[in-house]
């Protein structure tokens, strides 16, 4: 799905920015949630949306991601020897990611937030601060 048709669908095909484009930090997991379940209403895509198809579509994806980062060696946080159009790039697919992953939690009935941060909560208990702090490998 590229920029443009994401963007003329999630506006019923008129602006090309978001409402609201200024605060698009601030938009929650529900509301991709809702535009990505209109987005495939809209185009009669539910019949396609298995499990199986969007985790092989967000596997693709996170190939193109990882393709970005290919043969780089190690990228300095903040990716400050990188260009505009690349950092573009990296930001066009980090959002397919997203969104397909998005889309799969809620075609699977998977609340993606409350999974996240019961998620973290078990990795807090798994990887306490006193045993694992400025470790990378587990320290249990």
């Amino acid at each position: 799905m590229d920029a443009d048709s994401w963007s003329c669908a999630m506006n019923g095909g008129g602006r090309k920015d978001p409402p609201g484009a200024a605060d698009a930090s601030l938009v929650s997991l529900q509301d991709l949630r809702s535009k990505l379940q209109e987005f495939a209403r809209v185009r009669d895509w539910d019949q396609f949306h298995s499990p199986r198809n969007l985790l092989l579509a967000l596997v693709g994806e996170v190939g193109e991601l990882s393709e970005i980062f290919q043969w780089k060696g190690e990228v300095q946080r903040g990716l400050p020897d990188w260009n505009e159009a690349e950092k573009e790039h990296l930001g066009e697919e980090l959002s397919d990611v997203l969104l397909y992953l998005v889309r799969l939690a809620d075609v699977c009935g998977v609340d993606l937030g409350q999974a996240a941060l019961s998620k973290l909560k078990k990795n807090a208990v798994k990887y306490p601060v006193e045993k694992c702090k400025s470790q990378s490998t587990n320290a249990q």
